[in-house]
């Protein structure tokens, strides 16, 4: 049975809803989970669940906590005992599968870089984000913020290694990559784009070409590429977006409404509405790239994203996804010139 990692102690409301999702996690999910943190804390949040001790669930001692202020690089040097570092250890070694952390996001890809290291042939880590779209199936993004600066090389890595993600967890049959751009045409978008465009038709890829910000939505690819500056803009508007959506509609329909069944009926809606653009639905956010599975959530996760994530995390080991990545880019590597030349 898979076992995954859960940094309790990294969220803005930890440990509560770490603790908890991963209760709720262990109950519905074929899965063994360690919780790192402070073993007190951890222990006296767990006391609030009954029979908690008959779940798949140990505790890892970790006295040191990485906040949301610490600089990562600071705490990658001198917060060696801390619970993001202790759960990458636990993978490293083989304890655990995956970790999942609602942590500060600099400090948990830097410490999962050095502790668990690269898939060779991967310049830098990348940040994997699902999309609702109007077909049902999420589409993927590739790069939601690890990295702000870019090379065409590393777009291509993107590419591969949200194409094998977009199959392996979402099941989507010869996923269907964009590049993200200004337009459509392939002379549009800046000499980023550009040169990427050229790696990418050489790549044994379905690739569509450019894509624009209105494709993120509507299905007309599975997996969109783009540098890390791109791709957390879009996200972060995204977000804000949903939630003036989401406000709008619930006051529309709260003013409008007279009959009782219609407010009923469009409650109904409205809630089918919200959970389809929850965040907390799709979990988190895969580091691809890795030697490892790690799944990183917001900040405010509450124990249904924890919950999700745990989910992902588990998919993502059981479909070998990292195995995958390194064989595929293993075998473009040298003959599509997907490295970044030194």
């Amino acid at each position: 049975m898979v076992t995954i990692a859960v940094d309790a102690m990294g969220g803005d409301h930890a440990p509560a809803p770490e603790v908890h999702g991963a209760v709720r996690a262990a109950r519905s999910q074929d899965v063994n989970l360690i919780l790192v943190g402070k073993e007190d804390v951890l222990k006296s949040e767990l006391s609030k669940y009954d029979g908690w001790r008959n779940l798949p669930i140990r505790i890892v001692h970790a006295s040191e906590v990485v906040t949301m202020e610490d600089n990562p690089a600071k705490a990658l040097r001198t917060k060696r005992d801390s619970s993001i570092r202790i759960a990458a250890r636990l993978v490293r070694d083989g304890e655990a599968d995956g970790l999942v952390s609602a942590g500060n996001t600099g400090a948990v890809m830097a410490v999962a870089k050095t502790v668990m290291g690269m898939i060779p042939g991967v310049d830098r880590p990348a940040l994997a984000n699902a999309f609702p779209t109007l077909k049902g199936k999420p589409a993927v993004m590739v790069d939601v913020g690890a990295n702000v600066d870019c090379t065409p090389q590393m777009l291509a890595q993107f590419a591969v290694m949200g194409e094998i993600y977009s199959r392996m967890v979402f099941h989507t049959e010869s996923p269907r990559v964009g590049l993200l751009s200004i337009g459509e045409e392939e002379h549009k978008g800046n000499d980023l784009t550009r040169s990427a465009t050229q790696i990418l038709r050489r790549l044994p890829l379905n690739f569509l070409g450019n894509v624009e910000g209105r494709d993120l939505y509507t299905g007309h690819a599975d997996v969109i590429v783009c540098d890390g500056f791109i791709g957390n803009v879009a996200l972060k508007v995204s977000e804000g977006l949903v939630e003036v959506i989401k406000f709008m509609l619930k006051e529309s329909l709260q003013s409008t409404l007279t009959a009782k069944l219609g407010y009923v009926l469009s409650r109904r809606a409205f809630s089918d509405f919200r959970k389809r653009m929850d965040y907390s639905e799709y979990g988190g956010a895969p580091l691809l790239g890795l030697k490892g599975v790690v799944i990183i959530c917001h900040g405010r996760s509450n124990d249904n994203a924890i919950r999700n994530a745990i989910r992902v995390a588990t998919e993502s080991a059981t479909e070998h996804v990292n195995d995958r990545i390194e064989s595929e880019i293993h075998r473009y590597r040298e003959l599509h010139k997907l490295e970044t030349p030194a």
